[in-house]
């Protein structure tokens, strides 16, 4: 797989967010002005597995930009290197990879540009490692990938996590509840932190400070002797209790990830509400709705910028690499880099100490 590159492959990966096809669009309008033929590869790894593509031209990409999800589709449980397969009746995982290689070469596919998170991105190290030309592109609502400063997609979340917090708010006032608004983010506080501060939280609580229920009690009591009736509390759904561990809804056992958190918010409100007899307290799971919707403004021209460099990372020959934005700058980190060291919310650092220095409790 050298020379010069003349047609590539995208395919998406991982759980959707907000700007996969901004990603897309860019990433082919691109390579389509500079004379190279562009394929997307349908489900992600299976799809380079099953050779299943369609061609993507400036007609298939137009209008996509403001969509959500994929055009491309996606899935999280499809690592070619332990891919389930039967044999003899019975099911076994196996390194299929080759395969996906072949197919590649069949097809005549000199690069790949794989958009995902880390479990995505993690298979798109070993295929860098087995010679193939790689550019990955960060995509991870929960914004806790290592190197970059912001994944596309996580901008978005926040805005509907924002948006939900101001109708709890109202609606908090009016009955003089407790309300709780659980996240996504699973062991990153960074959506809960970003909307807490922006939704007007009175308690955030993020999986890097665990939390004591007591401190949570005191917040509402001083709040209560201050007239104010209801309060506000954003919680992310890996956030864990002193001394306790994680909350989880279920295990998906056929996925690489098969840990799913969940129901942190529900638990707390029933322990609230046992504590805190003056009020009733409500829990809003957001859930999904985080994932969906048309992107932001800002995660529309991050994911344009994204794409277009991921390309530029081809023509460069600066294969096994991922792109990333720190500052306003544009840049990349080799994939080796980043796979196993995800970014975690500090508890002591600015933003965290900003929440707090405005009377935001986390609980410890």
């Amino acid at each position: 797989m050298s020379g010069k590159i003349k047609k590539i492959g995208l395919m998406t990966g991982g759980g959707d967010c907000p700007g996969l096809n901004a990603v897309i669009r860019a990433a082919t309008r691109t390579a389509l002005n500079l004379g190279i033929e562009v394929i997307g590869y349908k489900f992600g790894y299976k799809g380079l597995y099953k050779n299943d593509f369609e061609k993507l031209t400036k007609q298939r990409v137009s209008g996509i930009q403001h969509l959500g999800g994929t055009i491309l589709y996606s899935s999280n449980k499809d690592n070619l290197f332990e891919y389930e397969v039967e044999e003899d009746g019975k099911k076994v995982k196996k390194d299929v990879s080759d395969i996906a290689i072949k197919n590649m070469k069949k097809e005549g596919v000199d690069a790949l540009i794989i958009i995902g998170g880390d479990g995505t991105l993690t298979s798109a190290r070993d295929f860098a490692r087995k010679g193939v030309k790689v550019i990955g592109v960060p995509k991870t609502i929960d914004n806790d990938l290592a190197v970059t400063d912001v994944t596309f997609g996580f901008n978005s979340a926040i805005n509907v996590a924002r948006d939900a917090l101001d109708r709890l708010h109202t609606t908090a006032e009016s009955h003089h509840r407790i309300m709780i608004l659980e996240v996504m983010g699973r062991n990153a506080g960074w959506i809960a932190l970003h909307s807490g501060i922006a939704g007007s939280a009175d308690v955030i609580l993020i999986p890097e400070i665990p939390y004591d229920i007591n401190k949570i009690i005191e917040k509402i009591n001083e709040r209560h002797h201050r007239g104010k009736l209801f309060s506000i509390i954003c919680v992310a759904e890996g956030a864990v209790p002193v001394g306790g561990g994680v909350t989880i809804s279920k295990i998906v056992s056929d996925s690489p990830d098969p840990i799913r958190l969940g129901g942190v918010g529900n638990i707390l409100a029933m322990e609230l509400e046992k504590l805190v007899t003056e009020h009733e307290t409500r829990a809003t799971v957001l859930g999904h709705l985080q994932r969906g919707g048309s992107p932001s403004t800002f995660d529309r021209i991050l994911a344009t910028r994204y794409g277009v460099k991921a390309v530029e990372l081809l023509i460069d020959e600066r294969y096994g690499n991922m792109v990333t934005i720190n500052g306003d700058k544009m840049s990349f980190e080799h994939l080796e880099n980043i796979i196993g060291r995800p970014k975690f919310v500090d508890p002591d650092g600015e933003l965290v100490r900003t929440a707090k220095s405005i009377g935001i409790t986390f609980g410890d």
